[in-house]
């Protein structure tokens, strides 16, 4: 023994082949879609199947990437991490802390896919039309003198 604690959550490096579907995972977070509260770190949601990730093994949904090729993913906005992983060329290696899925925002179904975000909007634009919708109505009924 060389004297330090284990650690719980073992950080590794994957090299994955960048495959006809890409890397073959999403990912979520950043500094402006925080994944897990006051957590700015970039998380796979989902592996896909006979991806390059996938394949290899290792990667699961909820690891967090550290870095890709040498370049940190720390403060970066979700935007500003998919550009390194679409310009990270063919060959790509990933420093990742494994088992870190902690308390993640939004509903467990969300978790499953990289858009979260896309269905929390579509979420409020429903409830917003349909709160119009009956504003609307009732401000009709009231004008028609229906009660």
């Amino acid at each position: 023994m060389n004297g330090r604690m284990h650690n719980a959550t073992p950080e590794l490096e994957i090299y994955l082949k960048r495959g006809p579907s890409g890397l073959g995972f999403n990912i979520v977070g950043g500094t402006d879609q925080q994944y897990i509260s006051n957590d700015s770190g970039i998380y796979v949601t989902k592996i896909k199947e006979q991806g390059a990730a996938a394949l290899d093994g290792r990667l699961q949904e909820g690891d967090r990437i550290l870095a890709i090729n040498g370049c940190e993913l720390q403060n970066l906005s979700h935007q500003e991490a998919v550009e390194l992983f679409r310009t990270a060329g063919e060959d790509v290696r990933l420093q990742v802390l494994q088992g870190h899925s902690a308390q993640m925002n939004g509903p467990a179904g969300s978790r499953g896919g990289a858009e979260p975000s896309i269905l929390l909007l579509g979420v409020l634009a429903v409830s917003g039309a349909l709160a119009l919708a009956a504003m609307v109505y009732l401000r009709f009924r009231h004008r028609i003198g229906m009660r």
